[in-house]
């Protein structure tokens, strides 16, 4: 695969998940779409969105409810794009969705393969690839960025590295949807820092890309390690995602109490 097939099989992914086209994250101004369930949507995704805003660098294409729309809207028509994604703006939004009981929670930063930067990576451990019979006993919390107990049955690949008969590092894909899998990687802590991560992930990326899917890698911004597990994989930035979700899930994320309104 190109560089460019890649990002062509994640904005069709995209559009599919946030009901637009492909073609609208490169208008000349921002877009706001309803958001609906689609058979074909990543698999994780609780569709439909309340609000879901996508930046692939031009504009931002936002997938709504309508109930959300005239606050989106207005915070969107408020700042550049760029900006969307940025504290103090985003307390802008913030308190515009507060009265309807939605808060912004998670955002991200997705990774695409530089396919003239991928290769495999030296490691000092034996590198073992593992189907699911292989890791179904890993899904312990060591591992669990490789691999997903909630949604195990997404869980289609791992590169496992071994010190003996040890696993000390682990990098699992889950198949997301048809085209993109989606990497996620760990490494016990005594043995950090020794390019273990960027091994593992390489490695599987490409043997995502020789089973004719796309690889793709998600960080917060913050988490600088996995940041720059994902470059020296050779992975680079893709596209931006914000997502609002109900208060309450936000605070029972935080591990909050329930707020009590006032009566």
């Amino acid at each position: 695969m190109t560089n460019e097939t890649l990002r062509s099989i994640a904005l069709r992914q995209s559009a599919i998940d946030l009901n637009c086209a492909p073609e609208d994250f490169f208008r000349m101004h921002s877009v706001v779409v309803r958001s609906v369930p689609h058979p074909q949507a990543r698999r994780y995704l609780e569709l439909p969105f309340f609000c879901n805003l996508v930046f692939y660098g031009g504009n931002i294409v936002a997938s709504v409810l309508p109930e959300a729309e005239p606050a989106v809207r207005a915070y969107l028509s408020r700042f550049a794009p760029e900006h969307c994604f940025e504290t103090p703006n985003l307390h802008v939004l913030a308190d515009a969705l507060r009265p309807m009981g939605m808060r912004p929670c998670f955002m991200a930063e997705y990774f695409l393969p530089d396919v003239a930067a991928l290769r495999q990576t030296p490691c000092a451990y034996e590198l073992r690839l593992l189907t699911p019979p292989d890791f179904a006993a890993y899904y312990t919390p060591e591992w669990s960025n490789a691999l997903c107990a909630k949604r195990c049955n997404l869980d289609v690949l791992a590169v496992g590295a071994f010190d003996g008969g040890t696993l000390v590092g682990l990098a699992g894909c889950s198949a997301d949807c048809d085209t993109m899998w989606q990497i996620g990687v760990d490494v016990l802590p005594a043995y950090r820092r020794q390019g273990i991560a960027c091994a593992l992930t390489s490695r599987l990326a490409l043997e995502i890309l020789a089973r004719g899917k796309a690889p793709f890698y998600c960080a917060a911004w913050s988490n600088l390690a996995s940041v720059r597990n994902a470059i020296r994989s050779g992975f680079l930035p893709a596209w931006a995602e914000l997502t609002v979700k109900p208060e309450a899930f936000v605070r029972e994320m935080n591990g909050q109490e329930p707020r009590q309104e006032a009566h």
